[in-house]
């Protein structure tokens, strides 16, 4: 388990695919030079514009085999159809720098960190999953199959954040920030 001391320092924002999730992060780490992110692994293949080690650890079956055999992950995930996790050592590793870290976690994964640590859990949500799939459309990086199964998926997980201790609903993108800025940095 991580040190309950540092709930103050840990932020794990969760959400299905195409919330806004990675856009309000980058906004965050933008703004916050005492904020840094946790770079998650996953089998994925790297999306145009993803950097290795910037935007995840991609890394082969095996590797992540590897690491999932050798207790590496605080916790892993298999989701639409690919595996992600978030290492035990990076987490302690950015802990070590004294700056808060900001997990983007899947909801899976954010359901197995809540029983593992003490951090400020926050769900991005939106309206529906017919909002959901539109972004997804919208964002034109998967095809019809993988938007289909990421809208069928983010129905049970809309249904799994209203158990989040906070809800950011995502109507529009400025009044998310500044609800997700009020949370991370109360008055």
């Amino acid at each position: 388990m991580i040190d309950p001391g540092h709930a103050q320092r840990l932020i794990v924002i969760t959400a299905p695919s195409g919330a806004g999730k990675s856009t309000l992060i980058r906004r965050l780490m933008n703004e916050d030079p005492n904020l840094v992110f946790s770079v998650s692994h996953t089998t994925r293949a790297p999306r145009p514009g993803e950097v290795d080690g910037r935007d995840y650890h991609f890394v082969g079956e095996a590797e992540f085999d590897r690491l999932v055999a050798a207790d590496g992950f605080l916790e892993w995930a298999e989701v639409h159809g690919r595996r992600y996790g978030t290492a035990r050592e990076e987490i302690a590793r950015l802990l070590a720098t004294g700056k808060r870290v900001l997990l983007d976690i899947d909801v899976q994964g954010g359901l197995r960190l809540q029983s593992l640590l003490s951090a400020l859990f926050i769900f991005i949500a939106v309206d529906g999953p017919e909002t959901l799939r539109q972004r997804l459309m919208g964002r034109a990086t998967d095809d019809p199959e993988v938007i289909r199964r990421r809208v069928a998926n983010a129905t049970r997980e809309l249904e799994a954040g209203k158990s989040w201790p906070h809800i950011v609903v995502n109507r529009q993108l400025d009044q998310a920030y500044a609800d997700l800025r009020a949370l991370i940095y109360p008055a």
